[in-house]
């Protein structure tokens, strides 16, 4: 039986997600309050900052960058696409 949870990225009612999937306070604050929508919307975005970025998860600065940026995406709203980002056609 999935769990349901209020997403506070939707502001509804959606299926939570089943496990905790990052590590640390963070990582018990999504699987509190984040759905599997909303997280599959942070994977989608996380991978074209990633891109975009040529970020390396290795590497420690930027994965300090890709956490600031998933608290922004997830739970300030405020997440940007990079500077010049073009959608590509179709999208």
């Amino acid at each position: 039986m999935s769990r349901t949870i209020f997403c506070t990225y939707y502001k509804r009612e959606a299926p939570g997600l089943d496990f905790v999937p990052y590590p640390g306070a963070i990582g018990q604050r999504v699987f509190a309050e984040i759905s599997k929508e909303a997280w599959a919307a942070w994977l989608a975005h996380q991978t074209m900052l990633i891109n975009e970025n040529r970020l390396s998860p290795r590497d420690p600065a930027h994965r300090a960058f890709l956490e600031a940026e998933l608290q922004k995406f997830l739970f300030s709203g405020d997440a940007e696409k990079p500077a010049g980002y073009v959608a590509p056609e179709g999208a």
